[in-house]
């Protein structure tokens, strides 16, 4: 049988594909990368990059408002969204090169623009080649999934891959969706000068998180005048000379229209798998997800799944762990290892809130038997140096300390769980968070702070009667 033109086939240029190819190159595998659009994928063009530009743009306007907190003088800096996300396309801009495709090219890969499909178990046909390869790496990522609401599609809506393409004013913002992408953006745009209001069937907002959590994050936005309609659900979309109006049933039954410029359709993704020919490559969908056996591999052994269209939890990071996973994988034939499922992942409003790990709502409803510990950030010193108290830590661990998850609202909470997720990866105890010693005055201390609450449930009245006895200790 005659040797494959490519040790690697990646399809998809995103963030776990792009690990993927420069890695497979790096090691001296000959790969090829398919794509049918840009290189960068989601994360660079239409979520991560421009997203959180625009956060820090919003973000520094809510201060210069709010300037009189740290006894300076306010400032309304009348933000001009046009301006504003001309910078967002400047950032994009600047990190393009990283993923160029003249860079992949200069690595070795071979780059190819163009949609394809396999055409049998061993071979891709794009662009007019018959790519045939001893590996195969899906890495097609996802697109917003649109709601089924009657008249969507007779109206503009936007979603996270059009919305940094405006250059125009935003009046009034409906958002459909309160999850992350939903309570990000309607913070960033209401700090922007927009009036801002969030549809939702669910009763709360961030409804993946503990709901004292996201209470926090709720608190904040309504504070700021984010307007809720939260278990409404949406009876029609109807095209307004306004722009449009969406007729809501509110949890009672009680019609209640609402008039606004724009809409933003945040209500979740959907796994890019169609058109790829998987039937042809003998790989198995069920309900619309690829099946997978150790996580990431298929029915068809050549042929692997990674990041989004794997299914699952929808992160760069993950499509990155994913990358490294199915490389050794495939270049080295190690034993497969599944993928970690120690996640960390972060919502970017602000405050932020990010978890590792088991939730204690999970822990309850699965009925593990757990601790819930708990710390504010109003007892941190930073915390109130900077100005920034609302919010707290959370620990869920064994019955004996050992860390089964974490959550943290509040102030750079995105930077700090990553020290939960060490702990959690390396099964440790909350008692080796509480030992390791936190730089004073910083905002992690709240990790060693709420890791001690743990240590003092254990000293109790008995327990500092006898050390009393023993030690003839003198104190009261």
């Amino acid at each position: 049988m005659a040797r494959p033109e490519f040790d690697i086939v990646v399809i998809g240029g995103g963030s776990g594909g792009l690990v993927v190819a420069a890695g497979g190159a790096a090691l001296g595998a000959k790969v090829a990368l398919v794509e049918k659009h840009k290189l960068g994928g989601d994360c660079l063009w239409t979520g991560c990059v421009p997203s959180k530009t625009l956060i820090k743009s919003a973000r520094v306007a809510y201060m210069m408002r709010n300037a009189a907190r740290f006894a300076l003088t306010p400032h309304d800096p009348r933000p001009e969204l046009p301006r504003v996300m001309e910078r967002v396309a400047s950032v994009i801009k600047s990190i393009e090169p990283n993923d160029s495709p003249e860079r992949f090219r200069a690595m070795g890969v071979d780059v190819i623009f163009g949609s394809g499909c396999f055409v049998d178990a061993a071979t891709f046909e794009v662009a007019g080649r018959q790519l045939k390869a001893h590996t195969f790496v899906i890495a097609t990522g996802s697109r917003p999934s649109i709601p089924s609401i009657p008249g969507v599609k007779s109206v503009r809506y936007l979603t996270n891959e059009t919305i940094f393409d405006l250059r125009e004013a935003v009046p009034h913002l409906v958002v459909v969706g309160s999850g992350p992408v939903g309570s990000e953006m309607a913070q960033a745009f209401r700090r922007l000068g927009s009036e801002v209001t969030v549809v939702d069937i669910a009763a709360g907002i961030l409804p993946r998180e503990d709901a004292d959590l996201a209470a926090i994050v709720f608190k904040q936005l309504q504070s700021e005048g984010v307007r809720y309609h939260l278990g409404a659900s949406i009876a029609r979309i109807d095209r307004t000379p306004m722009g449009i109006r969406l007729l809501l049933r509110e949890r009672d039954g009680t019609p209640a229209p609402i008039d606004a410029t724009h809409l933003l359709l945040a209500a979740g993704r959907t796994a890019n798998i169609e058109d790829l020919g998987l039937d042809a490559a003998g790989v198995d969908v069920s309900s619309g997800r690829v099946v997978l056996e150790n996580g990431l591999s298929t029915t068809n052994s050549r042929v692997y799944v990674i990041g989004d269209a794997a299914g699952g939890h929808q992160f760069t990071h993950l499509a990155e762990h994913h990358a490294g996973i199915v490389l050794r994988h495939a270049i080295f034939k190690l034993r497969w290892t599944k993928p970690s499922p120690v996640v960390p992942w972060c919502t970017f409003t602000d405050p932020e809130l990010a978890r590792v790990g088991l939730s204690e709502t999970e822990a309850k409803k699965t009925g593990v038997d757990h601790r819930v510990y708990s710390f504010p950030f109003s007892d941190i010193d930073r915390a109130r140096a900077e100005g920034e108290i609302e919010g707290m830590a959370k620990l869920v661990t064994s019955p004996r300390g050992k860390v089964l998850g974490a959550a943290i609202a509040g102030p750079h909470a995105g930077e700090l769980i990553a020290e939960c997720a060490l702990a959690i990866g390396n099964g440790m105890k909350a008692g080796d968070l509480s030992a390791s010693i936190h730089t004073y005055p910083t905002l992690a201390q709240i990790n060693r702070r709420v890791a001690d609450v743990r240590l003092k449930e254990a000293l109790t009245p008995r327990a500092k009667m006898w050390i009393k006895r023993i030690f003839r200790l003198q104190g009261g």
